[in-house]
Formats: C-alpha cells, structure tokens, sequence
C-alpha cells in the first residue's frame, strides 16, 4: 500500500482517487517507501522500465535526466530524523509524468511530509513540476540551515585559534567529516538542478524555470560554502599542527642548549669523581671551592661561546 495518493485537481485541491470523479487535466501523487511489497507490481503497470528500475535502486545519488515525455529525478535532503546525523542524507526518488507523480523514499523525507499535510489541506501544487518545484524548496531551505550552521560553527573556532594556548577543537574533526559528506551529495545536486533547469521538456513553465533557477543558485552557494569550509578547517588543522611543531622544536632547542652547557661540566664532575689514588686536591680543604669556582668559570665560557656562534 502507498504511504499516500493523491489526485491533484488544477486548483490545487486533493482527493483520494474516485472511479466516479476522472483525474481530468490534473494529476495523481503516489508516494511510496522502497520497502513496499506493491511498490514492483504498481512501477510494472505504471512506469516505463527504465524510470521503474531508478525508482527501486538501493544507492543513489541526484541526477536529472529526461526519459520520454516524463524525467528521472532523484534529489537529497538533510536527515531530520532521530537514526543519525543530519549529513547522512535522505534520498527521494521521482518519476515525474504530464499526469503522475511518483515518489519513493529509503528513509521519512520531512519535505515530502509537508507537502502531505499541504495536500490534505487543499493546498497541493498544482502540476507536476510546481510539485517538483515545491519539493526543492523544502529540500534546500533545510541544506542551507544545515551548511550556515555549519559555518558559524567553524567562525567560532577560527576565532579561537589565535588564542595562546588553545587546544585543537574536539569537534573538528567531525565537523570536517560532515562538511566533506554534504559535499558528496550536494555536488551532484547542483549539477541535477542545472540539467533540470536545461531540460527540453514542456513540463517546466517559464514562473517554475525562475523559482527552479534560485534553487540551483542555492545549491551553487551551499557547495561553494562548503568547499570554503573545508578549506578554513584545513587551515584550523594546520596552524594547530605548526603551532605544535614550533613549541616542540622550541623545546627540543631548550633541551640541547642545556646538554650543551652542562657536557663539559658533567665529564669534568664525573672524572674527579672517580674513586682512584692519585687525584689531586683530596688532602686540600679548598680543593672543592676551587672545583666549584672551576665549573663556574667553565660555565661561562661555554655560554659565551655559544652566544658568539649565535646558538642562543
């Protein structure tokens, strides 16, 4: 059985189909889940093979292509459901006809519920394309929230990454991910939206072609917004890195300045420490201050020779 169906008069009105009232110069929505055990016998009867199999495909990724007199559409939205995260994105298949509407979907498409609601109230697009139209507009209000949420996000930690002392953000990494998955998709949307835009069909009229053209441009923008922040985290990541490597080299130019001042001293402390005869200054009460004032001395030449080699 189908999620819904609707017969969609020209004034925007919906019914469930009637034998008694024929569709006339309207069209029917059916909406399907891919689970649906009808779902291959209604495509059968109703939608050409081609179209029929895109319709039941397990991957998919947006494409738009003419098929007839109808087009093969598949379109992604952001996941608003609770099984995972927003970037791990619903997919809605379509068959779009002069007289039908065929939707299938893996996963609840919120876009495709209001347009539900919409027809229950009487409220429906009136042709098939202005469906289409409508669709994507739902579907890429929710992309753009996502990706401008998104950039606040990384604004914040760009202005954090000049503090002293400020660790790499936690969430980095998974804020790089799911810009990296938006991506994936929203690419091959924008191109689905171009070729829609350039189909030579006559579904499309001249008010949808407008209205379908600012979506694509919304498209164009949310990719561009994501490769530049993807591009920003790089950057994030990077100075991160640099910063690490600059105050390890910092330490490790420490540590050697160190072994080279106290080298000398330590050969000199551990030969006159050797328990043998014969080692001058045991039977003098100022052999130790002597040492002492020995080591001092030899401390600052080496910290002199040092400062002339411009090491420190």
């Amino acid at each position: 059985m189908p999620l819904c169906v609707f017969d969609i008069a020209p004034d925007g009105t919906a019914r469930p189909p009637d034998p008694d009232h024929p569709l006339g110069d309207g069209y029917r929505w059916w909406h399907f889940d891919i689970t649906d055990s009808d779902l291959p016998e209604f495509l059968a009867d109703n939608v050409p093979e081609i179209p029929a199999a895109a319709l039941m495909a397990q991957e998919t990724r947006p494409r738009c292509d003419p098929f007839g007199d109808g087009l093969i559409l598949n379109l992604r939205g952001v996941n608003l459901n609770a099984d995972g995260p927003a970037d791990r994105m619903v997919a809605v298949r379509m068959w779009v006809a002069p007289n039908l509407v065929v939707t299938v979907r893996m996963r609840k498409v919120f876009a495709l519920q209001a347009l539900r609601e919409e027809s229950e109230a009487g409220h429906a697009p009136v042709t098939p394309m202005g469906f289409v139209t409508a669709l994507t507009a739902r579907l890429m209000a929710r992309v753009r929230d996502t990706v401008f949420d998104l950039a606040d996000r990384i604004d914040v930690m760009e202005d954090n990454v000049h503090e002293d002392g400020a660790p790499l953000p936690d969430a980095l990494v998974e804020e790089r991910r799911m810009a990296i998955r938006l991506r994936r998709y929203l690419a091959p949307q924008r191109d689905a939206l171009i070729a829609l835009l350039a189909a030579d069909t006559d579904l499309v009229s001249q008010s949808q072609q407008e209205r379908l053209r600012e979506q694509t441009n919304l498209a164009k923008l949310a990719v561009e917004e994501l490769e530049s922040l993807i591009a920003r985290m790089t950057t994030v990541q990077d100075h991160h890195t640099a910063q690490a490597a600059l105050a390890q080299g910092r330490n490790g130019y420490v540590l050697s300045i160190v072994a080279a001042v106290f080298l000398p001293l330590g050969f000199l402390t551990g030969l006159f420490g050797v328990n043998v005869g014969g080692m001058p200054g045991i039977d003098s009460k100022w052999a130790f201050a002597v040492l002492c004032v020995g080591l001092l001395i030899l401390t600052a030449i080496a910290v002199w020779l040092l400062r002339r080699m411009r090491w420190i």
